[in-house]
């Protein structure tokens, strides 16, 4: 196993899935049933949709999918063993294989069950066990069960993306005259929302209404206290260090952006990528996101797409203008957006090199990776139970494919990198800092 730990590393254990502590708005224990339950719903409601494209065929699938989801649920709030997938997908050997791995951990060979396995585990297990009701039921295999929430989510942010959208324009209409502190200064604050704007995930509030309603730009100056570590100076050197004129050597960075939200979070995500490009810090921005359905609003191809083609169609002329340029880099593969299987398997990062040696690879090339949101921090550090002031690098445990950055509002009981004391007064004046989503990071690190 690719994360086996050594006497000399001393690693942590993983953080337990015994479902305690308190989360953003639902403890795990009843977040997670309750996200089947409304999967459940939100099949049957559509009912009558696929009876329309499918004809009693499409009933059929639908019942069968709703049986095995409550078959799920109830294996989950009773502590059932944790089973082998039976569908046929391309990484269902992986995640055997990485089920037989668990079980192989077990004390007394006693089974892997739901309340006795790591919490990052049994949460993407769960995820992907929502993608086997659909794909073990054709003709409705295609369905995303989240599409809905993330819809809603992406308009009622509407006025939030003009702001930005229209924030954005202006300030690159005149980017010309700018000095290097200004255009330092705007890189802050497109920094800072995208770091916000993961404060918008639906998997912590179970799908419920966590959009962005007011202006992003005119927050930052309040939520700058609530950024417990922030490494944007050395992000930004990163980037100066690889500026230089077309046809130089050094001509702008390769940026890799792994997503996490869709929404306004990925709108947050697409205005920091025009302004790297449009400026000249950045020649290629790589998006990468979701093979299918995820977390509930973690962006899939289809919703990066979609987004895009959304922010084009607004008859507001500047989230308009946006969206067509945002289209021109795609189509002059200035941006581009890549899926991999491995962001769906429940391992941790250091685990790419051996299990996704492509991946590994491809991120290699690039000179600036930023990991956004909660899920990728968890798989970044293992999601265990480190020492707060543990250094982020050896926390990473080896994953150094380049430099890169966190982005990440917290909500998980997992944090690093912090300055002696840092989390225990914390932890005095606000015992749950660590899961409310409240406080953030930009964590950088870059390999010796």
């Amino acid at each position: 196993m690719a994360n086996m730990e050594t006497d000399q590393d001393k690693t942590p254990q993983s953080l337990s899935a015994k479902f305690e502590g308190s989360f953003a708005y639902l403890t795990v224990r009843d977040r997670l049933p309750t996200i089947l339950t409304k999967v459940i719903d939100t099949i049957h409601r559509n009912k009558n949709s696929f009876f329309e494209e499918h004809g009693e065929e499409g009933v059929s699938a639908e019942k069968r999918a709703i049986s095995f989801l409550s078959k799920l649920r109830n294996e989950l709030q009773t502590d059932k063993p944790v089973l082998p997938l039976t569908d046929e997908a391309e990484d269902a050997a992986a995640w055997n294989e990485y089920i037989h791995r668990q079980q192989d951990l077990m004390e007394n060979k006693q089974p892997v069950s739901w309340f006795k396995s790591p919490w990052l585990y049994v949460e993407c297990y769960m995820y992907r066990r929502i993608q086997e009701a659909l794909w073990l039921n054709p003709p409705i295999c295609d369905f995303d069960v989240f599409k809905e929430a993330k819809t809603q989510s992406f308009f009622e942010s509407q006025q939030a993306t003009i702001s930005l959208c229209t924030y954005l324009r202006d300030l690159l209409t005149g980017v010309d005259k700018l000095t290097e502190n200004q255009l330092f200064d705007a890189f802050l604050k497109f920094l800072q929302v995208s770091l916000w704007g993961n404060k918008c995930d639906l998997s912590i509030s179970a799908g419920q209404d966590n959009s962005q309603k007011s202006s992003p730009i005119d927050s930052l100056a309040d939520l700058q206290r609530f950024i417990l570590v922030d490494d944007s100076d050395k992000v930004w050197s990163a980037l100066m260090a690889l500026q230089g004129s077309v046809g130089t050597e050094k001509s702008g960075a390769r940026v890799d952006i792994v997503l996490d939200n869709s929404g306004f979070e990925l709108v947050t995500d697409l205005v920091l990528a025009d302004f790297l490009i449009s400026v000249g810090q950045a020649k290629e921005v790589r998006f990468h996101g979701k093979c299918f359905p995820w977390f509930v609003s973690d962006v899939t191809k289809k919703d990066f797409h979609w987004t895009i083609s959304q922010t084009m169609a607004s008859n507001h002329r500047q989230m308009s203008a946006c969206g067509v340029q945002w289209k021109r880099f795609l189509k002059e593969g200035v941006w581009s957006y890549h899926d991999h299987q491995f962001w769906t398997l429940p391992n941790e990062f250091c685990d790419m090199r051996a299990d996704a040696a492509d991946l590994y690879s491809t991120l290699q090339a690039s000179d600036l990776i930023l990991f956004k949101g909660d899920l990728n921090y968890r798989k970044l550090t293992g999601d265990r139970d480190w020492e707060h002031t543990v250094p982020f690098g050896r926390a990473l445990r080896g994953f150094h494919p380049a430099p890169l950055c966190s982005l990440r509002t917290l909500k998980a009981n997992v944090q690093v990198g912090l300055q002696s004391d840092q989390g225990e007064k914390l932890t005095s004046q606000e015992p749950d800092w660590m899961t409310v989503g409240k406080y953030g990071i930009v964590q950088f690190f870059c390999p010796p």
